[in-house]
């Protein structure tokens, strides 16, 4: 395996940095877009063990985060649209070019998952694989992680953006601190029914609903930060593409615990990780599945559960023929 510190560049020309790590010949590239506030280095095992496997794995800060970061951070002026719009695309747009023929997958931690019809070189995709994504308007937690998601929205983030000039997510043990403009339309969407959507242009809109490619998201149930009711809601988002959950408790795995985070430590690397890795082979591996017209968003397919056990090998036959 290779490993490679990488600036790329992108959708407004701003400079990113990421690592790029490649088996000797990958079959296919994917781009690993992290959540809120988590630098790219807590990927860093993930990644290699992905690119063990044979893949090439691209991992990149968000601008305003970590490496990324370019002066004080009570200066930057991005949003949370822009890690989506300027750079997943770019990120997208780099790796495509720097390995093309590849097919192109994406590896969506929380906010990646939520992204991704912000960019436009997504359509590219032959597969997108979600973990810990969610829809996260508050009241799609129950009982009293719902108090804490409205206090969070209406409150913590707004009210420290403003006072502080960022949110301080360090003090709050939960990774690298944010950018103003990424707190306050993180908090807007959060307060909004439709979340990110509520904030998107028409043909952002349709993107959503146009992507055909196959879509699993991963649904841990000890993960307080992505409540089952929101996996489902952001699945709805991409109502065109054949999608699935995978539920697992942490005993699924002989694990005490999983959580939001926890699914990134190497103990997952023969569990997990090796699920993760055999779904985006196999999406390598076919087809290519074209994106809707519009014509055809009524009859998209449907969103389907699996259990907490492995699909079996007449499930996953037929979900790819249903992506073809």
């Amino acid at each position: 395996m290779r490993t490679t510190a990488v600036t790329l560049t992108a959708a407004d020309g701003r400079r990113l940095c990421g690592t790029l790590r490649q088996a000797p010949s990958p079959r296919a590239a994917v781009v690993l877009a992290g959540a809120t506030a988590v630098p790219e280095r807590a990927y860093a095992a993930l990644a290699e063990a992905l690119a063990g496997s044979g893949l090439a794995v691209l991992t990149f800060d968000y601008r305003g985060i970590a490496t990324s970061a370019s002066g004080p951070l009570r200066k930057e002026t991005a949003t949370m649209a822009d890690w989506g719009r300027l750079d997943l695309q770019g990120a997208l747009a780099w790796l495509e070019a720097r390995l093309p023929g590849l097919p192109l997958l994406l590896l969506g931690h929380s906010v990646g998952g939520q992204l991704l019809g912000l960019a436009p070189a997504a359509l590219s995709l032959r597969g997108a694989l979600l973990v810990g994504a969610q829809s996260g308007y508050w009241r799609r937690w129950d009982r009293l992680a719902r108090l804490a998601m409205w206090f969070t929205f209406h409150a913590l983030l707004p009210l420290t953006a403003t006072t502080l000039g960022y949110a301080p997510m360090r003090a709050m043990g939960r990774g690298e601190n944010l950018p103003r403009g990424v707190a306050r339309q993180w908090a807007r969407w959060g307060r909004h029914p439709e979340h990110l959507l509520s904030e998107c242009s028409d043909a952002e809109r349709e993107r959503y609903a146009r992507f055909g490619f196959p879509i699993r998201s991963y649904h841990f149930t000890d993960d307080v930060f992505a409540p089952r009711a929101g996996v489902e809601g952001l699945l709805d988002f991409y109502r065109g593409a054949p999608r699935d959950v995978v539920s697992r408790a942490p005993s699924d795995v002989g694990a005490s615990s999983i959580g939001h985070f926890g699914w990134l430590k190497p103990s997952f690397r023969d569990t997990l990780w090796r699920e993760m890795a055999d779904w985006l082979l196999q999406r390598a591996d076919t087809v290519a599945s074209p994106c809707l017209p519009n014509a055809h968003l009524a009859t998209a397919p449907g969103r389907q559960d699996s259990t907490s056990k492995r699909p079996s090998p007449r499930a996953v036959q037929g979900a790819l023929k249903r992506a073809r």
